[in-house]
């Protein structure tokens, strides 16, 4: 007597939002290779066991899903930010904290962190570099609007908030772009302690 084989269940559909945010996160993890190798729309549809045609009916091109990246990431730090804003701490302290969560954030999400610096974005539409350009210049400005409030209240009006937002921005940028060339073996927070006395604050 032959028994029957019940056909393996067929896996769950997902509805649009959720197949969005699949592929989303399906991206991030392959952009985490430490090789750097640049990332296709076939071999993302063969990760996730679709077709291409199927990617395009939830993003028209791979610059949108990149763009939607960018979005998340853009999101989660200003969300951090207004966080940061509404401790009672001194301006320099807030600003270096913000600078502390741009790292933590590049570090937990290595993929993230190759589209922050640019790296994922080689070949690209130039709409993207721009977008990341204009996240970086909205964390700056938050430094720089909190330094000047809080050189209102020290003895020291006319010091340079500007000039030092940029420093840690800048020292930021450049720890995140170390990490991603370093195939995510030195990580942005690392010996940052001995560091920290030679910035702004």
């Amino acid at each position: 007597m032959h028994l029957v084989q019940p056909e393996p269940a067929k896996p769950a559909r997902l509805k649009p939002g959720e197949r969005r945010a699949q592929i989303l996160r399906v991206l991030a993890a392959m952009l985490e290779d430490p090789r750097g190798e640049r990332v296709t729309t076939a071999a993302l549809a063969a990760r996730l066991q679709l077709s291409e045609a199927a990617l395009y009916r939830h993003f028209a091109s791979k610059a949108q899903m990149l763009e939607a990246l960018i979005q998340q990431a853009e999101e989660q730090l200003l969300a951090q930010a207004e966080q940061i804003a509404g401790l009672a701490q001194p301006a320099e302290e807030r600003a270096q904290r913000l600078m502390l969560a741009l790292l933590r954030f590049g570090e937990a999400q290595p993929g993230l962190a190759r589209v922050l610096v640019g790296d994922a974005l080689v070949g690209e539409h130039e709409r993207l570099a721009q977008r990341v350009e204009q996240l970086f210049q909205r964390l700056e400005a938050t430094q720089r609007h909190w330094l000047r409030e809080g050189d209102l209240d020290s003895a020291q009006p006319g010091a340079d908030a500007q000039g030092r937002a940029a420093v840690l921005m800048g020292f930021a940028q450049g720890r995140l772009l170390r990490f991603v060339r370093s195939g995510f073996k030195r990580a942005p927070t690392e010996n940052l302690e001995q560091w920290r006395r030679w910035l702004p604050g």
